[in-house]
């Protein structure tokens, strides 16, 4: 596989919009009242999306196509664990765990897998986001707690095991994708297929789990979405961007740039979700984010 080129400012800008687009959904999966069901709706209507788009594009290559179905896959427990997360705890909490580890994983895999080096300086972010996002895991929650704080403590630490096991399907699905997209040469038919597919299997679950009493499912989705097609776009746009930046820098430093968005998913939490942002998870987001710059420059 041929070496990428360093990530230059244009695509480093059209990463960052990626990630505002990335936590803005996400956000919405937080505030909505049925995160899994809208975290179903937000990826099974991406395909009316994807299929003019690949109407439009055509199909990409045979090569590419194992790559889809792998990714395909991997999605569905990664929704699994997204909607468990933020059932069980708050944005500003999850959002970076997950978010913030998963560029350490690619990291330690794409050398073998993709044959992407980093240098020292990118070794140093990665300390410093696995530092940052420690940081964020011990800051306090305003979790509802029961007697002596035992549901607290329950409710921590479900959050904290889906959001870490949420990191690993993110950085399995990126190395499988960043392959994927490179095998179809052109990212566009690539990008289409796999939002074509993607959200289908995780929606069709999501029904046949709440097939016994579909009356209130159908009444939630028919209410929800024109706002959840605004989350439709900005997942499509930022997963979309962040596959075009791949077949134009090195994989492992397209994953920790686009999670600059745990800034703004803290900032999002802060101030429209009223989470609390204390001390702590400042220093653990600013850490996090300086681990991602020196990524980059690294």
């Amino acid at each position: 596989m041929p070496a990428m080129p360093d990530m230059s400012a244009a695509v480093l800008l059209a990463v960052l919009v990626g990630a505002l687009l990335h936590a803005g959904w996400n956000a919405l999966i937080k505030s909505s009242a049925d995160k899994t069901l809208d975290t179903a709706l937000i990826h099974g209507m991406a395909t009316l999306v994807a299929v003019p788009a690949l109407l439009w594009l055509g199909p990409p290559p045979p090569a590419a196509w194992p790559w889809i179905a792998g990714s395909m896959l991997i999605h569905i427990g990664y929704y699994v664990a997204l909607a468990g997360a933020y059932r069980h705890g708050d944005l500003g909490l999850t959002y970076p765990i997950m978010r913030g580890s998963a560029p350490l994983l690619v990291a330690l895999s794409s050398s073998t897998l993709l044959g992407e080096t980093l240098s020292p300086l990118a070794w140093l972010g990665i300390a410093a986001i696995s530092l940052g996002v420690l940081t964020l895991g011990l800051s306090r929650q305003r979790l509802r707690p029961g007697p002596d704080g035992a549901e607290d403590r329950v409710r921590r630490r479900r959050a904290l095991l889906f959001a870490f096991g949420n990191a690993g399907f993110i950085a399995a699905y990126t190395l499988v994708d960043g392959i994927g997209v490179r095998a179809a040469g052109e990212p566009g038919p690539y990008i289409a297929a796999l939002f074509l597919f993607d959200g289908l299997p995780y929606l069709g679950l999501v029904l046949w789990q709440r097939r016994a009493d579909l009356g209130p499912v159908r009444r939630y989705m028919a209410g929800r979405w024109p706002l959840a097609s605004l989350g439709t776009l900005a997942s499509i746009g930022s997963y979309g961007i962040a596959l075009w930046a791949m077949t134009r820098s090195p994989v492992a430093t397209v994953a920790a740039v686009r999670e600059t968005s745990v800034l703004f998913a803290a900032l999002i939490g802060a101030v429209l979700l009223r989470e609390p942002f204390g001390w702590q998870r400042g220093v653990g987001t600013a850490v996090i984010v300086g681990g991602v710059m020196a990524l980059r420059l690294g």
